[in-house]
């Protein structure tokens, strides 16, 4: 009866203060930021702003001088530092690139990819790679299977642009499955691992292990991808001893018919090794693509001078063997991804202690979130027109495109 009550009493403790800090923050109207309550951090602030949470990302780094620092309840870990400083950027991307990889956090947040050669990317910095975490891909990278790769990649690309056309799944990298079974799945595998960027690893671990919540619909979607991948890569191999398909002819029979005398790490009989690879790629590319080119028609369709200009430059200037030179076309592109960037947010973790240009000092290890959607929005950086679809601010002075380099 006592932990019942106790139960009753931290709940309604808890929906209090969420509702305390909405009404708080509906009737001041002035601030985007968080109230730090004890014990329980911002968190409340944080559950009340989740279903807009980009867009207040970009009020309160606004607010903050671009440095924003979110405190978790206590020790669970979760506190962190948002920053759209270009300064702090370019440090963390640039200039002092190895001490700041993913994390091993990262790792775990995005266990789903398993150890394809994206996801080791993703949560290491390359010196980490070679030393501890993915012995293959040193080899890979000193023999050039990265390079090699490109071509399949031109191959890929020029698929798409061909798919563009006809109407077909840019996606599918030649591989057939249930399109909607899939496209839940690796929805639910999104909202499942935005949500542990925000959790305790403890507290997402433990939902996965009782069987509730998101991390259950998880595990059980990716059952089922498991089970396809499992049965198209199956598949794919009795096509290949068949002789049915061409080496390099797309991403899957290249993996599975790389020339092992030449990589010798690598492992293409291995079915969790080719599973991996082709589980990350499908995911990286599935919705990348689809999100940038969906905002860009949206956007020219409310644009439409801007329709009329890209239509006007490839009428005049279009060249398959020079796209260069549809300079109007890249810079509506560029703007396209800087209103509404594929992935929202960035995340890094410091190996050891540093102090950021903007004076923040961060500890080894802590959390550090680039919010490239908010990044994208600031008008300190872009001017007060920053919110507008402007392809012309990426022209350099001498009619060129403008590079922005992190």
């Amino acid at each position: 009866m006592m932990i019942s009550l106790l139960e009753v009493f931290i709940i309604s403790f808890f929906f209090f203060i969420v509702f305390q800090n909405f009404f708080l923050q509906k009737k001041s109207h002035r601030s985007p930021l968080f109230k730090n309550w004890p014990f329980l951090g911002m968190v409340p602030g944080l559950v009340v702003t989740l279903p807009r949470i980009f867009d207040w990302m970009v009020e309160a780094l606004e607010a903050s001088d671009l440095n924003f620092v979110f405190k978790g309840a206590w020790f669970s870990g979760t506190d962190l530092l948002l920053t759209a400083d270009p300064r702090n950027i370019h440090h963390i991307l640039s200039s002092n690139f190895q001490n700041y990889p993913k994390g091993p956090e990262f790792k775990k947040i995005f266990d789903v990819l398993g150890d394809g050669i994206i996801a080791i990317f993703l949560s290491s910095n390359i010196s980490k790679v070679k030393k501890d975490l993915f012995p293959i891909l040193d080899k890979a990278i000193e023999e050039n299977i990265i390079l090699d790769l490109q071509d399949v990649f031109q191959r890929y690309m020029f698929d798409i642009s061909s798919i563009l056309m006809t109407g077909y799944d840019p996606m599918s990298l030649s591989i057939e499955m249930p399109e909607v079974e899939f496209a839940e799945a690796v929805d639910l595998g999104e909202e499942a691992i935005f949500y542990r960027h925000l959790q305790p690893v403890i507290l997402w671990k433990l939902q996965r292990w009782i069987g509730i919540g998101l991390e259950r619909k998880l595990r059980v979607s990716m059952v089922a991808v498991d089970e396809m991948l499992a049965k198209v890569i199956s598949s794919r191999r009795e096509e290949i001893s068949r002789g049915k398909r061409e080496t390099s002819m797309d991403v899957l029979t290249y993996y599975m018919n790389v020339d092992t005398a030449k990589y010798k790490l690598l492992n293409p009989t291995n079915d969790k090794f080719i599973r991996d690879v082709i589980f990350s790629q499908l995911i990286a590319g599935r919705d990348s693509t689809s999100s940038a080119l969906t905002w860009f028609f949206w956007l020219l369709s409310t644009h439409p001078h801007v329709m009329a200009k890209i239509r006007h430059e490839i009428n005049t200037k279009y060249d398959p063997a020079d796209l260069e030179k549809l300079i109007y076309l890249h810079a509506a592109l560029s703007e396209t991804l800087r209103l509404y960037p594929p992935v929202p947010f960035n995340h890094k973790s410091p190996l050891e202690s540093d102090v950021l240009p903007s004076g923040h000092k961060v500890e080894a290890h802590s959390k550090i979130i680039i919010p490239i959607y908010a990044l994208g929005r600031m008008r300190s950086v872009w001017g007060e027109d920053a919110s507008e679809f402007k392809p012309e601010r990426w022209f350099s002075d001498e009619g060129g495109l403008r590079h922005e380099p992190s």
